[in-house]
């Protein structure tokens, strides 16, 4: 459904921006709330407007401002921050202004929903009426989840962790803007809250029924036509009750983490435990073992997705921006996103060992790329790869280092910055050459299951230890590592002694679970908050790799990492603490 301009005077009391002088404007300017009252699609407008402020709508490459990646692009707002300038009034990362305005749409759905004429049929307009204050109160603690991860901290160097005002009405023009913040627990306790009220209105999925005896029981005598009009498959993508529950999981893991769990109370490591196993131990469930590369397999248009996609963005047009983007200049590319020497040396070898293991690896910095996890080579292209359309000789050998092509290391504006192009999200089918350019549809997910399976993994891990299972759970944290080492291609029809001796030990197995999820959920936006919520080195330098006169490997330094202690935690945007006396900065900024 396409999303139309919807202007009302109370949505432009945008949360926390802007003052009276907004309200002033003839009032023929703008269409008061009572109107959506008998236009139902003037009222769905204000819920869609929820749907596009959802963060992950697009691809962000924040792995940009970490150790897993730079960009040729001076511009790059990541490569800046990285590099010093973030600031309370430059933050590439806010969620101030977008999940505040989200709430803010939320709230007024919430209150007039009951209102609004959804259908003449009183049956249809229950049932409209469940499913819009069940997506309202899923996505206002979906916003909560986003604000939390980008602005909670503690206003003193070791104080209590503080969240974000909690907003549980809509605010017109003669409202009090100027409120403090809440607890991290207590905005955590409201997320929580807005979940269970939305999994009391919403179906675990958008699916058809055959027959009247499947229609829940509170909508008893309503007919499956009537029931599949509102929550069957034309509904597919929005969010549901098994989408509250995986955010529900999110939030506690993030709630776990030692930057937020200062106390280090276990528990809340067995809650994160427990909200993943949820979704990922139900029957219709199962661990993906073709989801490695899930963006290069299709998915149809009818809103169906693929075993390994929970969620994603509604698929719309097919277009070839993000191979524009990313493939070497020889492929017509920008290669804007470099991965990291660091991020390389983070794959093991196939053996399952790390290459620092100088025993057993088997690792040769003469020949670095051998013998290696075949993620390496289907995540990031290294020199004399091969990438493109086509198959086997058909693609180009990509030259990352030397300087034989505008392939390698700093030749050209376009040129990798590290001796290294991002191959993961690429469909290689696409052909960027001008006489013969082609595009494809590209699949952007919201949340993956591998990302619930690695949840469970580490939250299990820290509350039960690597081989005891959660409480009426399925599975291990070792037994979920293993399965993705093995989905990977790591010691294939052989025992993976890494991991064995890795479960043998929490600490260890902690390690290798951290590593998991940086290789498997790489370029995806994971990295630069893992590092924060993990509270672990953020200034390692990132490195690239060229050949000394043209013979041996060489690593050498690219790009410095500055950042301070305090910026485990994001900042509350400076206009705002200018203007809410009440609203106090996070230490630091």
């Amino acid at each position: 459904m396409k999303i139309k301009k919807i202007i009302l005077l109370t949505m432009a009391a945008v949360a926390f921006s802007g003052c009276e002088d907004m309200f002033e404007p003839a009032v023929e300017n703008y269409r008061d709330r009572d109107v959506m009252y008998e236009e139902a699609n003037f009222a769905l407008g204000i819920l869609l407007n929820g749907y596009t402020r959802i963060p992950t709508n697009s691809w962000s490459f924040n792995d940009v401002a970490t150790d897993d990646a730079v960009s040729n692009d001076v511009n790059n707002s990541y490569r800046k921050m990285a590099t010093g300038t973030w600031s309370a009034i430059v933050n590439p990362v806010d969620a101030w202004t977008n999940c505040m305005a989200g709430i803010q749409y939320m709230n007024i759905m919430l209150e007039e929903a009951d209102k609004v004429n959804w259908s003449t049929d009183e049956d249809l307009k229950r049932m409209f009426n469940d499913r819009t204050k069940g997506e309202a109160y899923a996505l206002r603690g979906l916003f909560m989840y986003y604000l939390l991860r980008a602005h909670a901290g503690s206003i003193t160097e070791d104080g209590q962790i503080m969240g974000v005002p909690i907003l549980r009405n809509s605010l017109g023009a003669e409202d009090n803007y100027n409120l403090p913040r809440e607890s991290f627990d207590a905005c955590m306790e409201q997320l929580n809250m807005d979940f269970d009220e939305a999994e009391k209105l919403l179906p675990l999925d958008f699916t058809d029924i055959s027959t009247d005896a499947e229609v829940p029981e509170k909508y008893e005598g309503i007919s499956k036509e009537s029931y599949n009009r509102v929550f069957g498959v034309n509904s597919r993508q929005r969010i549901t009750k098994r989408i509250v529950e995986a955010m529900r999981a999110k939030a506690a893991l993030l709630a776990a983490s030692p930057a937020y769990n200062l106390d280090e109370d276990i528990t809340k490591w067995q809650t994160a435990a427990a909200m993943a196993a949820k979704v990922i131990d139900r029957d219709d469930v199962q661990f993906d073992v073709n989801g490695l590369q899930w963006y290069s397999r299709p998915t149809s248009s009818n809103g169906d997705n693929s075993a390994e996609i929970l969620w994603r963005n509604s698929v719309g047009g097919t277009d070839n921006n993000l191979e524009k983007d990313n493939y070497p200049p020889t492929l017509f590319g920008n290669g804007r996103i470099n991965p990291t020497q660091n991020l390389v040396d983070a794959f093991p070898m196939a053996n399952g060992y790390p290459i620092t293991d100088e025993v057993n690896s088997g690792y040769k910095s003469s020949d670095p790329y051998t013998g290696r996890d075949p993620r390496l080579a289907k995540f990031i292209v290294y020199n004399e790869s091969k990438l493109g359309p086509g198959t086997g000789d058909q693609q180009e050998t990509i030259t990352t280092v030397g300087y034989s092509t505008n392939d390698g290391v700093n030749q050209t504006e376009t040129s990798t910055r590290t001796g290294y192009y991002m191959r993961k999200l690429l469909i290689e089918s696409i052909n960027l050459d001008p006489t013969a350019t082609t595009a494809e549809r590209h699949i952007i997910p919201h949340i993956r299951y591998t990302e619930m399976f690695l949840t469970y993994a580490e939250a299990a891990n820290e509350a039960y230890g690597p081989k005891v299972k959660a409480e009426g759970c399925k599975y291990t944290a070792y037994e979920i590592i293993k399965k993705i080492r093995e989905r990977a291609g790591i010691c294939v029809g052989v025992t993976d002694q890494y991991l064995e001796d890795c479960a043998t030990d929490k600490e260890q197995m902690r390690e290798l679970i951290h590593n998991e999820r940086r290789l498997e959920l790489c370029f995806e936006g994971f990295r630069f908050w893992d590092l924060r919520r993990w509270k672990v080195e953020l200034t390692e330098t990132a490195r690239g790799i060229n050949k000394a006169g043209g013979t041996s490997y060489e690593p050498f330094d690219v790009e410095n990492r500055n950042y301070k202690e305090h910026m485990y935690y994001g900042p509350i945007p400076y206009a705002e603490t200018l203007k809410w006396s009440e609203l106090k900065q996070n230490f630091g900024w």
